[in-house]
């Protein structure tokens, strides 16, 4: 018997009531049952924390008590946005697919700020063509046609796939969904897509959608795949929030970190040093001075040591935390000693992935005797194991290194430097470590996406009993970091490990330890947070700030990771009270997470204008004439024994050039001298924010200026009128 056929379902509501109805009712017919308004803003359902179709018979969606507790989503509930936005993607393929001929479908998920779908397709698309394609979304939307579901098991997918001349989701279907006895489609008129859904009951609630840019894509992300072209979109409930979003674009567009940063001086990235890899020019080193200097001093003043580590370490060394070859796919090739290290670090990996033919092992065993050396216990008929143990101890004896990929491995072994009681312990270790990761060339991003990174990072070794206490102090510290840049606008996410998922090291009871210590220092704080399983680190749970910037715009910045997993892999010991050795809890932290992120996002968030405490210049001395100018250099001297970054405008021509100048250049402050100042002892200052301020002794503009730069004001980051608005879930609707 079909389970739509199923009499009699009780459905829950969420106010505690219960209705009874068939099988083959939908939630949106419960809906109905409720009143006609209702039913019009529906937008799909949840279920047992699920979110489906509101066109779902309710015998499908029956839980393990045999009964459906249902949530009605409107277009007032955040994840019904998502649900749009993942309907609003079919429909731009839809649409594309009507102008363009040959198209060969890949995958249309949502992102934090829309959606996107990627093709293949003869012809290139660009943005000049996004007028005739949202026309005809329009005459989609504008015809109101259902999203209708329905169900094929794999090899009448498959075929159905084949008659639609989809390539692309026939290979997905016999490869990534080769586990699935069934899969889902979903109808809308002619256009037809393999898909797990959920989607809108119809087109016509879209009511504002936007296409935003095309870009390259590869086939599942592999770079040695297929090339498609990815387009993406954005879609509202309402006209309004969609003007807003794009307003809230531009606004984006007008802070790039990239455009500001050629602008002002403040870094560059140069193909000759490498892609990735930031070159602080000095205004922008100054700017990271300050936020160095600013941290050092916290750090020192809370008990922390600070520490320093080498660029590279032995491959062993990574092995041992798990790092590599966890990550190895976002590392750099490993470093040898010998020539031929990088012909048995591919071969292991060759063998690996079972990609190793018999005469290719032959070649490989016969170049490595080329370069001299000999692998006698090597045998072509023995296990895979077995070969690679060979080629491991090899790679033992003659060194591998490794360019740092985590500063952690090298606090664990200061930490097993030195014997170690209970009564050195909490032992706070820091260090602005800089660390390398081979991302790949399209998701590099300014200073946002780097391959060399340098991080702010602590590592704290301490007692089970003093867990709670140091977490604590970190998650306080991390807040007074923020505070002191103005970022007073976030939450927490507690990033926990996916039960189902083999990524995650260690014992199932150090991971509930581990979690339920974060949980409850958040819980005690009073401080809001949500729990996101599957987004921990793969040796222990975090608590990360999600920071909101002015414009709405949200960053993952400071984090706070518990880890129970590195001290065991390590073997730290600690001698404690009772005589006897006991292994430390270890405490990852970062406040600013990394330099370049944070200045690329302080760079954005304050438009380049960054607070008198952090600005890489911080006033600007006008002389109103050459016959001034040996004054103005008097004054500047005054100001920069007072501490403060000063220079002087020496250049031809009027005042009030000068001062546009200082403006355009977002100098925090200017002090105007003439014969007038230079016989009082006065300087005329003026403020880039509230302008003149008028003529004063030189010590009193001093004291004004440094007291704004202790008390880390900040009073630049005006708020935009738009609200985060596109914000959304970060899951991904796809098959």
């Amino acid at each position: 018997m079909s389970t739509a056929s199923i009499q009699n379902v009780e459905v829950r509501l969420p106010d505690g009531t219960t209705q009874k109805h068939p099988g083959d009712a939908t939630p949106m017919d419960v809906a109905r049952g409720i009143s006609e308004g209702l039913a019009r803003a529906v937008v799909a359902a949840e279920v047992d924390g699920k979110i489906v179709d509101s066109f779902r018979p309710l015998g499908e969606l029956v839980t393990d008590d045999g009964s459906v507790p249902l949530k009605l989503l409107t277009t007032r509930d955040a994840p019904a946005l998502d649900v749009l936005r993942h309907s609003a993607a079919h429909v731009m393929a839809r649409a594309i697919m009507r102008v363009y001929k040959g198209v060969s479908l890949a995958f249309g998920p949502t992102t934090s700020g829309g959606f996107y779908y990627d093709f293949d397709l003869p012809e290139k698309i660009s943005e000049d063509d996004f007028p005739k394609i949202e026309a005809e979304i329009k005459k989609i939307i504008k015809d109101k046609e259902p999203f209708e579901r329905f169900i094929l098991d794999r090899e009448e997918a498959r075929k159905l796939c084949d008659d639609l001349d989809q390539d692309l989701k026939v290979e997905h279907i016999e490869t990534g969904l080769g586990d699935q006895p069934t899969v889902s489609f979903y109808r809308q008129g002619e256009f037809v897509d393999l898909c797990r859904g959920p989607h809108i009951p119809h087109a016509g609630m879209i009511k504002a959608i936007k296409l935003l840019s095309v870009a390259g894509a590869y086939w599942k992300g592999d770079a040695s795949g297929r090339q498609l072209q990815r387009v993406y979109g954005t879609a509202f409930f309402d006209k309004k929030e969609l003007a807003a979003y794009l307003e809230q674009l531009e606004e984006a567009r007008r802070r790039d970190h990239r455009v500001l940063g050629k602008q002002h001086g403040l870094f560059a990235i140069n193909p000759e040093v490498g892609q990735g890899l930031c070159l602080w020019l000095p205004k922008g080193a100054r700017v990271r001075v300050a936020l160095e200097d600013f941290l050092r001093k916290e750090l020192l003043s809370r008990g922390y040591d600070p520490v320093y580590s080498p660029h590279i370490g032995r491959v062993e060394l990574y092995e041992t935390s798990g790092h590599f070859p966890y990550y190895r796919d976002s590392q750099f090739a490993p470093l040898f000693g010998s020539e031929v290290g990088g012909l048995l670090d591919a071969w292991n990996t060759r063998l690996s992935e079972g990609k190793l033919s018999g005469d290719d092992e032959d070649k490989l065993i016969a170049a490595a005797e080329v370069f001299g050396v000999k692998l006698k216990d090597y045998k072509p008929s023995a296990s895979v194991e077995a070969k690679q143990k060979v080629l491991h101890d090899w790679q033992l004896v003659n060194e591998r290194y490794l360019l740092k990929p985590m500063n952690c491995p090298h606090h664990c072994q200061i930490f097993a430097a030195q014997p170690r009681s209970y009564r050195q312990l909490p032992l706070r270790l820091f260090e602005f470590g800089t660390v390398y990761r081979h991302e790949q060339t399209g998701e590099l991003n300014g200073m946002m996406r780097v391959r060399g990174l340098t991080q702010d990072d602590a590592h704290i070794f301490c007692t089970a009993d003093q867990v709670e206490e140091e977490f604590r102090a970190t998650i306080e510290l991390t807040q007074f970091v923020l505070k002191s840049v103005g970022l007073d606008d976030y939450r927490v996410q507690l990033s926990l490990r996916d039960p189902d998922s083999s990524k995650y090291v260690g014992s199932e009871e150090n991971w509930d330890h581990a979690e339920n210590a974060l949980r409850g220092v958040l819980e005690h704080s009073g401080m809001e947070f949500n729990e996101e399983p599957g987004e921990a680190a793969f040796y222990g749970p975090k608590a990360d700030f999600m920071v909101r910037d002015c414009i709405g715009r949200s960053w993952q910045l400071g984090t706070v990771q518990l880890d129970y997993n590195l001290p065991q892999r390590f073997k730290l010991e600690y001698k404690g009270n009772d005589n006897s050795t006991h292994q430390p809890v270890m405490i990852h932290r970062a406040p600013f997470g990394s330099l370049e992120r944070f200045t690329g996002m302080l760079i954005e968030h304050f438009a380049g204008a960054f607070p008198m405490w952090l600005a890489p210049e911080q006033i600007r001395v006008l002389p109103l004439s050459d016959k001034s100018l040996d004054y103005a250099v008097a004054v500047a001297k005054q100001l920069d024994e007072a501490g403060l970054k000063v220079t002087v405008d020496s250049s031809d021509g009027k005042v009030q050039a000068k001062i546009r100048n200082a403006q355009l250049e977002l100098v925090n402050y200017m002090a105007v001298v003439g014969p007038k100042e230079a016989e009082m002892g006065h300087l005329a200052l003026r403020d880039r924010i509230d302008g003149d301020l008028g003529s004063m002794p030189v010590a009193q503009a001093i004291a004004r200026l440094t007291d704004e730069i202790q008390n880390r004001t900040v009073r630049q980051a005006v708020r935009s009128s738009t609200v985060s608005i596109a914000e959304s879930s970060e899951t991904s609707h796809e098959y």
